[in-house]
């Protein structure tokens, strides 16, 4: 059995969650959000596409109810006993079979939290489920139940994350071995996916995002792979990826002669980053460090190329992506922790000079301030 976590932390997560049940008077919880079965239980799958839930209900019962394939792939990667199995077929319902391990359960006519924010809950699905279970018990929306408890990460997953770092680093030492005139966007990926495989790391929650020239420029993968030219710039975005614990960073590279607006952005880059890390401290709120990052670049004349938000949490996440609650964006009213791990990203994208600097870092919240967890020199880099 693949399972990452001591019995003592699985017994303390459901301990956590049973509690706050409890303090919210469920009878029972609905989870469709991979990271909340993942962190439960150690479940591992990208099965989430199809319709499958984790029950659990406030005597710490636990079923899962999931499609054939991923019957050993709970067996081999978790700690769950009860595994139910809803059959493919023409007009198969697999909210019919939900309600009888609910009824098993004994919660008609009593309240249940559902997972309803999740990848692995369709639109169509929620509408056969509500429609399922109208008139059946009190539905309530409890997408962030399990979230905010994943949010302060325990001792042995900061060891995943500070794993996850270093490989990250490893990553970014190919990108400067590689990135040069002639060598193409895709020889880059291919380093940097390479060292983070050969560490022991796994595949990220979304895509490495990689441009250059104009689409330096871009906050998103896409499919275009070009060749660098003599001079050039190159945008990456990455992350170190152990036992689906995340520690991203983020740079802009110029190639060959550098463009002076290139340094001032990246000089402007620095000192947000910095303003932010005096913020990010236990006691302050995550909407206090946007908006010092936002003072920062607008006092220095970039407001119009900054983004809206400078960061969020990383920890186990699955596909589509590697962002996780809370974001780091003005009025965000989360009040920083020990425990806590965010991506700070400074973003500048300058459209009318089709120049861009970025410029980004994985933080741990410690008791009294915050640890850098990459170990890479923040300095503009020209190849």
């Amino acid at each position: 059995m693949a399972l990452h976590f001591s019995k003592e932390e699985f017994s303390s997560r459901k301990n956590k969650v049973l509690n706050s049940m409890k303090e919210q008077n469920l009878d029972a919880l609905l989870m469709f959000r991979q990271e909340s079965m993942y962190w439960l239980t150690g479940y591992d799958t990208f099965g989430y596409v199809f319709f499958q839930t984790l029950v659990l209900d406030k005597n710490g019962n636990i079923i899962l109810l999931t499609r054939a394939p991923d019957l050993r792939q709970a067996q081999n990667t978790s700690n769950i006993e009860d595994i139910r199995i809803w059959v493919d077929k023409d007009g198969s319902n697999p909210t019919d079979d939900l309600k009888t391990i609910l009824n098993e359960l004994n919660i008609k006519g009593k309240k249940l939290g559902i997972e309803y924010e999740a990848y692995g809950l369709t639109g169509r699905n929620a509408l056969r489920l509500n429609k399922s279970l109208e008139n059946y018990c009190s539905l309530e929306d409890k997408s962030d139940l399990i979230t905010k408890l994943r949010v302060v990460k325990s001792k042995e997953e900061i060891v995943y994350v500070k794993k996850a770092a270093e490989l990250a680093d490893k990553a970014l030492d190919e990108v400067w071995r590689h990135a040069k005139a002639g060598v193409s966007e895709s020889k880059i990926l291919a380093e940097m996916n390479r060292v983070i495989f050969e560490g022991g790391g796994d595949y990220p929650a979304n895509e490495f995002i990689i441009g250059s020239g104009k689409n330096a420029l871009l906050c998103r993968y896409q499919a275009e792979k070009q060749i660098l030219d003599k001079q050039d710039q190159l945008t990456v975005e990455w992350a170190g990826t152990y036992r689906h614990y995340h520690s991203a960073m983020f740079r802009t590279i110029p190639i060959g002669k550098t463009d002076p607006k290139h340094h001032k952005m990246h000089e402007a880059c620095v000192e947000a980053l910095k303003n932010c890390e005096s913020k990010l401290k236990p006691g302050n709120k995550v909407g206090e460090v946007f908006d010092i990052h936002a003072k920062t670049f607008d006092d220095l004349g970039f407001k119009k190329a900054r983004m809206n938000a400078c960061g969020y949490s990383l920890g186990n996440t699955f596909s589509p992506n590697w962002m996780d609650w809370p974001m780091l964006y003005t009025g965000n009213p989360y009040v920083i922790e020990p425990g806590n791990v965010f991506f700070l990203h400074m973003i500048l994208m300058d459209s009318t000079n089709n120049l861009a600097m970025n410029l980004g870092e994985t933080y741990l919240v410690t008791q009294n301030g915050n640890e850098r967890l990459g170990k890479q020199k923040l300095d503009l880099v020209v190849l």
